[in-house]
């Protein structure tokens, strides 16, 4: 589903019922990279200014040297005349192709930059009653790979934390989910943990620019699939995202959440439009910033400068406690 990160389920931020929704919220970019329909994810945010103005300068630059060029080949006869040693390494198909597998894993992407520092959980200044009431309503859209049974329908404690480990191809990650966040959301989490729901999934998007996130929970990994529900959205103003943050993917439709979930490991400007509803361990932020630093496979990706990670990250189990 969709993305933490058009990320998302970060059901991600690539793909299955959509992006987000929540409080009356003025968008503070524009919509320039739509998700493809039934995609679960968080936006890629746009370029910032700063970007602008390095392609403005690059631009400039570039106008100087072709200048410079132009008047050295007038002046110096057969300067521009190709070097066929240099024409055979251009033409080379090594030359452009990705890095090879003894390469080191965290080569295609070594200037990554993440922030050492957490964000703070967010919290509620006004409470949820507690119990609260969840319902979980049969999806009308996205994929179901693997079809799962809803939680219980009614009251849902809205109170406590329950401590998770996600054992994975590349390490352990543990999480903290808050049921004060969002009861219906953690309840979904723990239901579909204790189905071994997400047992062999693979982790399908991941962003390292602007957006910094991994987003799982897809048994398809494509980004589009999720249980064959759907999960309330459970916002509230107070939503911040950042480092060790745990959060819901979605459609652009509301209430269209599922399995797809996303992790924070790094920057995130999104609007508080994906339900919070955790944190990450230290430990397992070691573990999201090594598949970070390995790098994008954009070529699987949806154009917005996210794809499956390099490093490949699949869960193996999911243990409660």
């Amino acid at each position: 589903m969709s993305q933490p990160p058009q990320p998302g389920e970060p059901e991600g931020q690539v793909p299955g019922s959509g992006t987000p929704q929540g409080q009356p919220y003025q968008q503070p970019y524009p919509q320039s990279y739509p998700q493809q329909q039934g995609w679960y994810g968080p936006p890629q945010p746009p370029p910032s200014n700063k970007t602008g103005l390095w392609v403005g300068l690059g631009v400039l630059g570039l106008v100087v040297v072709v200048a410079v060029v132009a008047i050295t080949g007038f002046v110096t006869p057969g300067f521009f005349l190709s070097d066929s040693k240099s024409d055979g390494a251009v033409a080379s198909p090594s030359s452009s192709s990705a890095p090879t597998s003894s390469m080191p894993e965290t080569a295609p992407s070594s200037s990554v930059r993440i922030p050492a520092d957490r964000v703070p959980v967010p919290k509620r200044t006004t409470p949820l009653a507690d119990p609260s009431e969840c319902a979980y309503p049969a999806s009308t859209r996205g994929e179901v790979p693997k079809k799962a049974t809803p939680p219980a329908s009614g009251p849902t404690p809205a109170s406590g934390t329950t401590a998770v480990t996600i054992k994975t191809t590349v390490g352990d990650i543990g999480l903290t989910l808050d049921s004060a966040l969002a009861p219906c959301t953690v309840a979904n989490f723990l239901s579909l943990a204790r189905q071994g729901y997400y047992d062999s999934t693979p982790c399908h998007r991941l962003a390292t620019s602007g957006l910094q996130m991994l987003q799982c929970g897809d048994p398809a990994g494509t980004g589009t699939g999720g249980p064959g529900y759907t999960v309330p959205d459970e916002l509230f103003p107070e939503i911040k995202y950042g480092r060790g943050i745990l959060a819901m993917a979605k459609t652009q439709a509301p209430n269209s959440g599922g399995s797809q979930f996303f992790m924070v490991f790094g920057d995130a400007e999104l609007p508080p439009e994906y339900t919070v509803f955790g944190s990450i361990s230290d430990a397992g932020l070691q573990v999201l910033d090594k598949v970070a630093r390995g790098g994008v496979d954009e070529s699987q990706g949806v154009g917005d400068g996210t794809g499956a990670p390099r490093i490949p990250v699949t869960f193996q189990s999911v243990a409660i406690g």
